[in-house]
């Protein structure tokens, strides 16, 4: 399956991930939940390198809402192609989406997934609207 970006989001980050033995499961495939720690690897190096990484005495991100949609078994050996693309900013949130590939086979998609990011005042336990350093990075 091959999917393209709609025109709302743009790409903001890629990076190889290697798929190791012990992520399989039984079946001899990646089990489902190891594809949200691919997921959750893009977000955490995306916000590290672009210095919105969590405070928690201050502020940062947190996810509220998380899904992964899954189109073809990745198995090992190989390594992960992850594309991470963001939309939508708002106030306090933005969405974040993410495409997962083998590095030998880039152009089929095997899952692909979001994520729903709030910004958040962790002191005092409510949304913050973002601040200017992520803004610049989520466009529109």
């Amino acid at each position: 399956m091959k999917l393209e970006l709609p025109a709302h989001r743009h790409e903001v980050f890629r990076m190889v991930i290697p798929i190791r033995w012990g992520d399989m499961d039984a079946m001899g495939h990646v089990n489902n939940t190891v594809y949200f720690r691919y997921l959750e690897t893009v977000r955490i190096e995306w916000l590290s390198s672009i210095g919105c990484q969590p405070d928690p005495r201050g502020e940062g991100p947190v996810i509220v809402n998380a899904f992964c949609n899954f189109h073809r078994q990745l198995e090992f050996p190989g390594d992960v192609l992850a594309v991470m693309s963001v939309s939508d900013p708002g106030r306090s949130s933005f969405e974040s989406w993410c495409t997962l590939s083998r590095t030998d086979d880039p152009d089929t998609v095997y899952a692909s997934g979001g994520a729903t990011t709030v910004w958040v005042d962790f002191p005092n336990q409510k949304s913050a609207p973002l601040p200017e350093r992520m803004r610049q990075h989520l466009g529109g």
